[in-house]
């Protein structure tokens, strides 16, 4: 796991009091993706009551991450993507608008890969309708949004495994753009393969457009996004306690590597 610590500012005021969570959507034009993050986050501060908890969009939606972090001026925030895998909003997006600002802001890892999400994805399909024993001809697609960064389909194929060990079923990873396969593609190497039974885990943080596509293409069930799972919530706060952890005492701009 990589965690990045950037500035924009060579204060270092201490504020008295924890570092701001600033969880970092991707943003998107279905309403439902605000209201469905806004709820996560009012569950992370119910588990957290004093912690200041902000959120911003990287484009789409309001509030805009550079807005938001403007208005905590110089004090000190841990910045956790919304995002389920490291790819170019995560690289470069988001630490480039933090640099940007006068707050003091440390970089998390993405929520993804971690067992919290496995944990969620396996609720969300039973919810859908998974059976308690999968039977022996079910598979399922993982769902994804998709990046060219070879770290993303490092990071999507690794939660797929673990879904499949969690399942005990094929688990193939597939993606709604800019990559391969496409989940139709997915659907299909699967049912060749003699899986009749081929559901669709919606590996989406919240519903809009490709998660809504990726259900079109679902031949028995389709899993809901992650959402508001309750383990969404533990692992926001999870990816803030790590950074934290690992940055305290550090006042210099620098990269720091972990093992999760």
């Amino acid at each position: 796991m990589t965690v990045m610590t950037v500035t924009g500012s060579t204060t270092t005021r201490a504020t008295g009091g924890p570092p701001a969570l600033v969880a970092v959507a991707h943003g998107s034009r279905d309403p439902r993706a605000l209201s469905t993050v806004s709820a996560l986050l009012d569950r992370v501060r119910a588990l957290r009551p004093g912690l200041p908890v902000h959120l911003g969009h990287i484009e789409l939606n309001e509030p805009l991450l550079p807005d938001t972090l403007a208005a905590l001026g110089d004090g000190s925030a841990v910045l956790v993507p919304l995002l389920l895998s490291r790819g170019y909003h995560v690289k470069r997006d988001i630490p480039d608008m933090a640099a940007a600002s006068p707050a003091r802001t440390r970089v998390a890892a993405p929520l993804g890969p971690h067992p919290l999400l496995v944990d969620a994805l396996h609720a969300r399909l039973l919810e859908a309708g998974w059976p308690t024993r999968a039977p022996r001809d079910a598979a399922v697609v993982l769902a994804s949004a998709g990046s060219r960064d070879p770290d993303s389909r490092t990071d999507t194929a690794r939660t797929a495994s673990l879904l499949a060990a969690r399942l005990g079923v094929p688990v193939l990873p597939a993606y709604a753009s800019a990559s391969s396969p496409t989940v139709p593609d997915a659907v299909h190497t699967l049912t060749s393969r003699g899986h009749r039974r081929v559901a669709i885990a919606s590996y989406f943080t919240a519903p809009g457009r490709f998660a809504t596509q990726s259900t079109t293409a679902a031949p028995w069930i389709a899993a809901s996004p992650l959402g508001t799972h309750p383990a969404m919530a533990h692992l926001l706060l999870h990816r803030y306690d790590e950074t934290v952890s690992l940055n305290t005492g550090s006042a210099s701009i620098r990269w720091a590597t972990a093992t999760p």
